[in-house]
């Protein structure tokens, strides 16, 4: 009798450790399913998905967080192999905004065993993919200041407590100059293929990752505003209804700083740069996804942000196509 091809997985044993022995017996229970590549270091995963894409691999699976995700998708860009996601991260951003469920491996399984196929657009900040958001400036200082021990203890919280600690510094000075010559001015910049960030707070409402457009936010006003605002945009149904901050949608962008500022994309620090440009790569990432993503309330949100740790197939394209 023959057997089932075996899905490459690519998988961060560090990734949301608390699930790791989780994950691990859904591995064991569908062993004859999977072919696991742990990795070690970073930059790792990258590299196995872009090998697996050149030898001919149809589906890669990334298994782990936003930051192994990333990984994955620098590796698969520019070829024909489907990404499947099995969520074991802290945040699974992306997988959220696909509609993949997040709280059951084998109910993620069974997307990727469906086969049906999202196209996404594929953006880079100073070359780095990345196919959710970025940050320049405070959002990707709380990343910078954020250890690998904190989210092991506390989830998603390490992330508020390190931004608390950080709303009294001096913020830098950016200016945003658009491919249209449109021009803004503000203290930290979030750019969005989707619509949600960090979690599942709908920071970019008008945001389509499939239109070739980034949204783009733009803090006027940097500290307790910055938080403040953001909540109460949160609450009342869109962050730009703030008078501090500026949303907008561009094909690209470039930001310019008065000094070098740390850069996120995808929640994974790529380094501090005095200038940084955006734009949409030269190809898209085909997702395996549910037809239908569904994205949850506010009421959800805050239920997930403070949510504390707990101890070959014939594929489909999606109808934009």
């Amino acid at each position: 009798m023959e057997q089932p091809h075996r899905y490459p997985v690519i998988f961060n044993p560090k990734a949301r450790s608390q699930k790791g022995a989780k994950v691990l017996r859904f591995f064991m229970k569908h062993a004859n399913r999977f072919a696991v590549f742990p990795t070690t270091r970073a930059g790792e995963a990258s590299v196995l998905a872009a090998r697996f894409a050149a030898e001919g691999e149809p589906v890669v699976i990334a298994a782990g967080g936003d930051g192994t995700l990333n990984e994955v998708v620098s590796g698969l860009a520019g070829s024909k192999t489907l990404l499947g996601v099995l969520p074991a991260g802290t945040m699974n951003v992306f997988a959220r905004e696909m509609g993949i469920p997040f709280h059951s491996l084998e109910e993620a399984f069974q997307v990727i065993e469906r086969g049906f196929v999202q196209d996404v657009d594929l953006f880079a900040a100073n070359g780095a993919p990345f196919v959710q958001m970025a940050g320049v400036g405070f959002d990707a200082m709380v990343i910078e200041e954020t250890t690998w021990e904190s989210k092991k203890k506390l989830g998603p919280l390490a992330y508020l407590l390190a931004g608390f600690k950080l709303l009294g510094e001096d913020p830098p000075k950016l200016e945003v100059v658009c491919a249209d010559g449109r021009r803004e001015e503000g203290v930290a910049i979030l750019a969005g293929n989707g619509s949600l960030y960090g979690g599942q707070f709908k920071f970019f409402r008008n945001a389509n990752n499939h239109d070739s457009k980034l949204d783009v936010l733009v803090y006027k006003e940097a500290g307790y505003k910055l938080v403040i605002d953001s909540l109460r945009g949160l609450a009342c149904g869109g962050i730009d209804l703030m008078e501090s901050t500026s949303y907008f949608q561009t094909e690209s962008f470039t930001v310019k700083a008065d000094r070098d500022v740390p850069v996120q994309v995808d929640g994974e620090l790529i380094g501090r740069f005095p200038e940084v440009h955006f734009k949409e790569t030269n190809h898209r990432l085909r997702v395996l996804a549910p037809e239908e993503p569904l994205i949850g309330n506010f009421s959800d949100m805050l239920k997930s942000f403070l949510h504390w740790p707990r101890p070959a197939v014939e594929f489909q394209t999606n109808r934009s196509q």
